[in-house]
Parts: structure tokens; C-alpha cells; sequence
């Protein structure tokens, strides 16, 4: 015991000598590419500042001085700039300046787990089967909300299907930190895997998950995606083609096991978002899964439900998704996740895309003029036009003054995004606006573009879009304003209690690996309620490790689609230039 106490003495004070911590420096806690431009951000650093880089024999191997330091625009902290791209060999490194000392990697496969690690999470977030032992590790869990009884809500009530009537649901994946499924999240998750895929076929075919259908021929993201989809065809009423909104309980299960719910299921009315979105992304993967040997009748199956799904958007343009109003008219209120939209025009141009880009047929061609936006913006669920807009800038199949001016608003906008980086108090092109910090920011602001300017790559060959990308994904492994790297399992500092039922009810002291939370937001929408007290006012501190956290905090299947969609991106790149 008088040992353990010295111990307990002793250990603050030689952590304090040798100033070991990682607060003063932010660096990406994974690792970084050989050739790739390598920064560190010295809190409270100045102009020339000296810093050395050691190996992990203790060899000095590089020196530097900082050269420019920025002040951030809310904080007015002072954070030194401190390049050492001059360190390209492979091997683990230490990063030291003024007694501060922090570990980092250079590695030719720097990205590849982490890639690996965030489409892996979808498997975790299957619902309607046992999460096995074999795939998951200690993550393993019993099969939580079969749906195979779930009801018809008043507002999603037909004629063959009245208020009451059972359907049969089963499978997808759970939406978020909650147990609910959603069309429109859904339906935009997939669709960015599936872009990623089309972008990066070599690295996919090539890439093996710990899944059940890893021994089949199909590349496993599209194995994982299809879970979500299959589930998305039963959410598609037969008689008329309309899709629910979601699949839900009343209100939000309590933080429990999935195995522990037993809150009865809804279906919820029909909109014509989530109908879009659904004939979007179906007609997307009849295209992609079109010559599949595992899943030979599905291609047929989902254009089909793609041409129906579009028919009912067109009868039904204004039918939005509305719970206040569903809620004044029906006995059972709903109180669970909106996805509120009431803007149809980024879903009809994704929808007229994909289906013109399956059939060819002039009707869905003519449909996509009409609403194609005058400027580009990253896909978000909200606004999915970004996603049609880089499928026509990849195809073959358009004419060449579609494809143009596809193209050129995809590199208009990763030109308008890198004139911040000199700037940045994070050498980053996101993160330099208040607006970049709100719900799922690290989904939407960050990963999303940082996507986008993997696709300015492909189209020009211009490395300078690779060096952004890899600026977003080092911010978000470690280098910004909080020091966390966050993704769940990965780096030295990552999110350990996230907004995910799974991860505070299993018993295991590690939450569920490869999430990506949604980040600081400056509207703290949790802030002092049920204890919630955040550490800073400033938009890009705003963040707090908390289960009860939910608006920095949460993860979701469409910020995670994004995080696949980057970091697999430039573990692509990187692996074809390796060859």
C-alpha cells in the first residue's frame, strides 16, 4: 500500500518534468503518409519557435523552427504553425518543442484501419440479428428489435393498410445513438458508400470486414450496404409506391441494451423526401449490383421500386414530413428524430440522376435540368444534390456540357475551400467559419468536403486536392482545437463515453470502435440540461465527452458514410501511388 501511495506521489511529478502530455501539441494521433505535408499545432507557440522531431531510438532525425503563427478569430489563442513534411521515412516518431513531447506515425498505410475501422461500425449498428462474437470481438450483443410486428401509424394509413394494420420490417441499421431507423439518413448513407465504392473500386474489391458475408464474392462495403437496403425495400408501401418515413418507436428507448426494448414499432407516414431519396439511392445500387452473383434478383427488384417510388414523389410533391401536424391529428404522438425537409428540389435532381443514369430514359433527363443547382454544395441529407452532381461529373454516360459543368462546379468549390488554409489556425480548408460548427459538423463541414476534394482530384490529378484531404482527416485525428481524435477506438484521446445506447449499456468500458461523433457545436443545444456543462463558449471547443451530450457528442450513420467516404479515399490514393 506505502508503495502504491509513493507511486501515486511520484508518477505527476516526472509526467510534469518531462511535460509528456498532449494538450500543448496537436498532431494526428493515427498516423501520417510518407509524402504528405505533416503539421503540428503548438498552443500558445510563436514565430520561431524551435522544434525537433526524434525516432524512436531517441535520434534527433530532423529539425525546424516555426514559421507562421495564427490567432483564432474566437478564442484569440495563439497556435504555431509547425512544419516537418521533411520527415518521409516510415517509423514512429516523437514530436518535441520547449520540453513538450508527443508520439506520431508515418506509415504507407497510415489511414487503412481507420477506413477500415468506420465502415466497420456499420456492423455494429445492425439491428434484427445477434451481433456475433466472431465479428465483433467483445462487442458481440444479442439480437435487439426484430421488427417482424410493426404497426401502421395513423398518419401512414392507406386504404390496403389502415391505421393498426402489422407489416413486417426487419433488419438496417440503427440511425444513430438511438434504436430508430430512417428512410431519408438511410438512403443518403448508402448513397455515399456507394459513391466511395464507384470512386475507389480497386481499394474495395480489395478490402475485407469482419462481417458475415465476407466470403462471398461481392466487395464488403457493398456486402454492409445491402443490409440497409433490403431493409429499405420493405419500407415502401406495395399498393402505390410511397416510402414511410421511418420506422420508430413513440418516444426514444431509455439507455438500454437493444435486447432489453420492448416499446411496440410504427411505421410513420409517407413523404416525399424520404420516397425520393429511396428511389434515388435504388436506382443507384439496380446499377451498381447490376452483374452481382450473390444477389442476383436484386437489381431488377430495386429499379423497379426506384421507377414506382418516383411516380408517387410526382403525385405527391408537397407531402412533407410534418410531426407537429402528424401529432395534432392523431392519438399516439410521436416524439423521435424528424428529419423535418420541406424543400424537394436536391431530391428530385438526385432522383431524376440516378434513374436517368440506370435507364437512359429522357423523362428523368429532362427532370434533372430543371433542378440542377447553380452552385455546388457538399452533400448533406438535408440538401443531396452534391451527390448527384459528382455521379454526373464521373459518368460516362452524360453529354459533355452536363458533364462540364458538373465538373467545374465541383473544382470551383475545392478552390473557394483552400484559399483559407494560409490562414488557419489549424492549416486546414474547414473549420474557418462560424457555420462549420454546428450538429454533426465533423460529418457535414469537415469529412464531406474534405470528400469532395477527392473527387477535384480524380477529375484533374492535381495533388494539391489530396494535401486538403489529408488536412481534414489530420483535424479530425487530432489536430483542432479540443486535441481529441474522433473517432471512437482510435488515437490516444478519443471519445470514450459517445451519445450511443450500445456503448453505455454493454458493460465494456470502450465504447463501440470506428464511430465518428458529430463534433464541437456552437449551439450547444444540450448545454445545462440534465447536467451538461460545456467546457468553452467557443465554437470550435464546443464539445464535451458525455453520454448526455447529445449535440456534440451523438454519432449517426450518414456522418460516419462521410468518414468511409474520406479516409478509405485517401487510403485509395495513397495505395495506387505506393504501386
Amino acid at each position: 500500500m506505502k508503495r502504491f501511495l509513493l507511486l501515486l506521489i511520484f508518477l505527476p511529478v516526472v509526467a510534469m518534468a518531462q511535460k509528456t502530455h498532449h494538450e500543448a501539441i496537436r498532431i494526428n494521433q493515427v498516423a501520417m503518409y510518407p509524402g504528405q505535408e505533416k503539421v503540428a499545432v503548438i498552443e500558445n507557440g510563436r514565430i520561431g519557435q524551435p522544434f525537433a522531431i526524434k525516432d524512436a531510438k531517441g535520434r534527433t532525425v530532423y529539425t525546424g523552427k516555426v514559421k507562421r503563427v495564427a490567432t483564432s478569430q474566437w478564442s484569440g489563442k495563439k497556435r504555431a504553425i509547425a512544419d516537418f513534411s521533411g520527415v518521409r521515412t516510415v517509423g514512429t516518431y516523437t514530436f518535441s518543442s520547449d520540453g513538450y513531447n508527443v508520439p506520431f506515425t508515418v506509415s504507407t498505410h497510415a489511414l487503412d484501419q481507420v477506413a477500415k475501422g468506420v465502415l466497420q461500425a456499420y456492423y455494429y449498428q445492425r439491428s434484427g440479428i445477434p451481433i456475433e462474437k466472431r465479428y465483433a470481438g467483445k462487442w458481440c450483443r444479442e439480437e435487439g428489435h426484430p421488427d417482424t410486428i410493426v404497426y401502421v401509424h395513423h398518419s401512414a394509413a392507406s386504404r390496403n393498410r389502415p391505421e393498426g394494420s402489422v407489416i413486417s420490417s426487419p433488419g438496417g441499421w440503427y440511425n444513430a445513438g438511438d434504436y430508430n431507423k430512417y428512410v431519408v439518413s438511410g438512403a443518403f448513407s448508402v448513397g455515399q458508400l456507394l459513391a466511395a465504392y464507384e470512386l475507389n473500386k480497386p481499394f474495395f474489391d480489395k478490402e475485407k470486414l469482419s462481417i458475415p458475408e465476407n466470403n462471398n464474392s461481392t466487395p464488403d462495403i457493398l456486402d454492409e450496404a445491402m443490409y440497409e437496403l433490403r431493409w429499405m425495400l420493405t419500407m415502401q408501401d406495395p399498393d402505390d409506391g410511397g416510402v414511410y418515413h421511418k420506422l420508430t418507436n413513440a418516444n426514444f428507448n431509455k439507455l438500454i441494451m437493444p435486447s432489453e426494448c420492448d416499446s411496440p414499432r410504427y411505421v410513420v407516414q409517407k413523404s416525399v423526401t424520404a420516397t425520393l431519396d429511396f428511389a434515388a439511392v435504388m436506382a443507384k445500387a439496380a446499377r451498381i449490383y447490376k452483374d452481382s452473383k450473390d444477389y442476383p434478383d436484386f437489381s431488377a427488384t430495386a429499379a423497379e421500386a426506384a421507377r414506382k417510388a418516383w411516380s408517387w414523389a410526382k403525385a405527391h410533391p408537397l407531402k412533407f414530413y410534418n410531426q407537429n401536424l402528424i401529432n395534432r391529428r392523431s392519438k399516439l404522438n410521436i416524439t423521435t428524430g424528424q428529419y423535418p425537409d420541406v424543400n424537394a428540389s436536391d431530391e428530385t435532381y438526385w432522383a431524376a440522376t440516378e434513374l436517368y443514369l440506370l435507364t437512359g430514359d429522357s423523362v428523368y433527363y429532362n427532370a434533372l435540368q430543371k433542378h440542377i443547382p447553380s452552385t455546388f454544395a457538399p452533400p448533406q441529407w438535408i440538401d443531396v444534390s452534391g451527390l448527384a452532381t459528382c455521379d454526373l461529373a464521373m459518368s460516362d454516360s452524360v453529354d459533355g456540357l452536363l458533364k462540364s459543368l458538373s465538373q467545374q462546379q465541383i473544382i470551383d468549390f475545392a478552390n473557394a475551400k483552400m484559399k483559407s488554409v494560409g490562414e488557419s489556425d489549424f492549416q486546414c480548408p474547414c473549420g474557418n467559419e462560424k457555420g462549420d460548427f454546428q450538429w454533426g459538423s465533423l460529418g457535414e463541414y469537415f469529412a464531406t468536403p474534405g470528400m469532395i476534394f477527392l473527387y477535384a482530384y480524380r477529375l484533374t490529378g492535381n495533388r494539391c486536392y489530396v494535401t486538403m484531404a489529408q488536412e481534414v482527416a489530420d483535424y479530425i485525428l487530432g489536430r483542432n482545437a479540443t486535441g481529441y481524435c474522433f473517432v471512437t477506438g482510435f488515437g490516444r484521446k478519443s471519445p470514450i463515453h459517445p451519445h450511443h445506447r450500445v456503448s453505455y449499456a454493454d458493460g465494456i468500458d470502450e465504447p463501440v470502435p470506428g464511430l465518428l461523433v458529430g463534433g464541437p457545436n456552437m449551439f450547444q443545444q444540450d448545454n445545462e440540461i440534465d447536467g451538461v456543462v460545456y467546457p468553452s463558449k467557443y465554437p470550435d471547443e464546443s464539445y464535451m465527452d458525455n453520454i448526455k451530450a447529445f449535440a456534440s457528442n451523438e454519432v449517426s450513420i450518414d456522418w460516419n458514410s462521410s468518414a468511409v467516404a474520406l479516409f478509405s479515399g485517401l487510403a485509395a490514393i495513397e495505395g495506387e501511388e505506393e504501386q
